[in-house]
């Protein structure tokens, strides 16, 4: 996306004393502070769990997620998921690119939402593999 689109977005912020039991539904940028229990659906939204936050979730979907906190249930990513450093997932996650930092503590299973490139790693030079994984990587962007 491009800089200029994300500065038209809106963001909503869920402050530290914020607690929310729900469906929350939303389109643009929300950042959870406080403690939320309940569904999140946002396909076209990107959530942001900040480090001090508490999540339990029956699912959440949206366009990308990043988790500094805790969140406790399934989460859906069309885009991508980042767990960061000294946070803690409990629960199954469905995206296209993800990246778990060290220091997480993770309990769940992982599905990607898009194949690797189908070539054999074993029958080709590193440079063909890395340039099939460079284009993969382009594809899902």
């Amino acid at each position: 996306m491009a800089e200029k689109d994300l500065e038209k977005r809106n963001i909503t912020i869920f402050g530290e004393e914020t607690e929310f039991d729900g469906v929350l539904e939303f389109k643009d940028r929300l950042v959870i502070t406080g403690k939320f229990k309940g569904k999140i659906i946002a396909p076209g939204g990107d959530l942001v769990v900040d480090k001090n936050a508490v999540c339990t979730v029956d699912t959440i979907d949206a366009n990308s997620i990043v988790v500094s906190g805790k969140v406790q249930g399934n989460m859906n990513a069309s885009e991508r998921i980042e767990i960061c450093s000294g946070s803690s997932v409990d629960g199954n996650l469905t995206t296209a690119r993800i990246r778990i930092a060290n220091n997480v503590d993770f309990s769940g299973q992982i599905s990607m939402l898009d194949k690797e490139p189908e070539v054999d790693l074993f029958s080709v030079a590193s440079a063909e593999y890395k340039k099939a994984m460079l284009l993969h990587s382009d594809v899902i962007k």
